[in-house]
């Protein structure tokens, strides 16, 4: 019998009565190893209003004990991970030790989030009047939701659940069907780490399931990671809806190479971050932008043999370089991308297709893809392929190279490989994007930072873990206080004014 993955809600496994499920894969064997339930939006309806009846108990508990549950849920984490890392890959597809660095990710923002009795600390003014003092103070908003997408199934929900939970607040995880298992035993590990029950549920679910979502009154703010139409949607109805929304969308990120760049540096570089993961990464860097057509032929020079280097394999192989992609209709997306390439004249200079492995052949691979002379009218240059695919779009001078990533639609990531210092800096200034790298591939901040694209990679206004995520799931309230000298009695309190 095929197993079942269930609901997560108030510290216990909830099994729903939709009758709907979808399909869990074994990336590695193309084949259906579980089924997830997919809830109603009264199944929803019903973990919000759990989550609610927790929150207010939780937000009660001062910062200091909060942090202490982070601290063992950290603990756990550390001990599990192994545990965690293979459960993660069983259903993804990504090689194990790319596994444990999603997992690792996510811990760190755990780590960030033990420090909330600092974060949290407000603003005070001292004689703001005659005997009158103002301060503010950062206050939990309720129930708040977070969306998360396949690629991450641990790190980018311990992003949002960890610095919310922190904070105060009771959380709704609605993680992507595709791989499950691993939300749901963050939760368990939650609660094990003495979180109260209801405050940290894990409801899956498809379209209706974010529907609810988005338009339940109770929900106060909602974190969405995904492709970059479902991010605007995402937006458009939550705010529609008087919630706070971060959504952050997809990505084509660019990897500058000047003339005087560490050649092998950069082709290590663009290697892992081009190909590990098998791309499924927002992060991933699928673009370079060799300035001068002798830096281009340099640079293929020295990736051709490492490309063929790459071998991709079961996400348990400790030598494979990366694992299947997730799906077989990611697989078809991928290597349909890579047909439009040929189409509209690109030079296909390693074509990853028809890739299969021994023992596996029903499994979701694909090879490394390399194009050269990619232009930027190509749809698969303007298009988020997520996959294995290099494409190499040749750059006449800094200028030129530069303002690529800066009109692209997304503006997720860009990376500047390069010894010279000046023009690392005026770059670094000037393009228009949210996340950059010098001489590092994949740019993605530290937890004690924020995470967050421009453009089409992100709607809203506040980016996600770091300070910032702090600040998108809390409120300020500011008080103005003054005390009456001498016997209190029954005046109003009147505002001061001018005269």
């Amino acid at each position: 019998m095929t197993r079942e993955i269930h609901h997560f809600v108030n510290g216990e496994t909830f099994k729903g009565s939709s009758g709907r499920f979808g399909d869990v894969f074994d990336p590695n064997a193309g084949e259906v190893q579980a089924r997830v339930q997919l809830a109603t939006s009264d199944e929803l309806s019903r973990a919000v209003e759990i989550a609610k009846a927790a929150q207010p108990e939780w937000a009660a508990v001062n910062p200091q004990r909060r942090a202490r549950v982070m601290y063992k849920f950290k603990a756990l984490l550390e001990e599990h991970m192994d545990e965690l890392a293979w459960l993660l890959s069983s259903e993804h597809g990504k090689v194990i030790a790319d596994a444990r660095g999603d997992v690792q990710r996510g811990l760190e923002v755990i780590e960030f989030a033990c420090g909330i009795p600092h974060l949290l600390k407000g603003d005070y003014t001292e004689g703001a009047g005659p005997g009158i003092d103002v301060y503010s103070m950062r206050q939990p908003l309720g129930v708040v939701a977070g969306i998360t997408p396949f690629n991450f199934p641990a790190m980018i929900p311990m992003w949002m659940f960890g610095v919310a939970i922190a904070c105060g607040n009771s959380f709704i995880l609605k993680p992507s069907e595709k791989d499950p298992s691993v939300p749901v035993r963050l939760a368990e590990l939650m609660k094990e780490a003495g979180l109260p029950d209801g405050v940290l549920n894990v409801v899956h679910g498809d379209k209706e399931a974010v529907d609810a979502i988005l338009t339940h009154p109770d929900i106060k703010a909602v974190s969405f990671v995904g492709s970059s139409d479902v991010a605007q949607h995402v937006y458009s109805t939550g705010t529609a809806h008087g919630k706070r929304v971060q959504a952050m969308g997809g990505a084509k990120n660019h990897g500058i190479i000047l003339p005087d760049a560490d050649m092998d540096q950069v082709v290590n570089d663009l290697v892992g971050s081009a190909y590990g993961s098998a791309g499924e990464r927002c992060m991933a860097l699928p673009v370079a932008v060799p300035v001068g057509d002798d830096t281009a032929d340099r640079l293929i020079d020295k990736l051709l043999p490492e490309i063929e280097k790459l071998q991709p394999g079961a996400s348990t192989d400790p030598d494979a370089a990366y694992g299947p992609v997730v799906s077989a209709a990611h697989r078809e997306r991928v290597e349909n991308y890579i047909q439009m390439g040929v189409d509209e004249g690109a030079e296909l200079v390693v074509d990853g297709r028809g890739f299969t492995l021994q023992g596996h052949e029903n499994g979701f691979f694909i090879g490394p893809s390399l194009f050269d002379k990619v232009t930027p009218d190509m749809k698969t240059y303007n298009e988020e392929i997520f996959g294995p695919v290099l494409q190499i779009v040749r750059a006449k001078d800094l200028e030129e190279a530069a303002r690529l990533p800066s009109e692209h639609q997304y503006g997720n990531g860009v990376a500047i490989f390069t010894r010279n210092g000046l023009a690392a800096r005026e770059f670094a200034s000037k393009v228009n994007v949210g996340m950059v790298g010098i001489n590092v591939p994949i740019p993605v901040p530290v937890a004690y930072h924020t995470f967050g694209g421009w453009k089409r990679s992100a709607f809203g206004d506040t980016n996600q873990h770091g300070p910032e995520g702090v600040k998108f799931f809390t409120k300020i309230k500011t008080v103005t206080q003054r005390w009456p000298s001498g016997k209190v009695d029954d005046q109003a309190f009147v505002i001061p004014t001018m005269q």
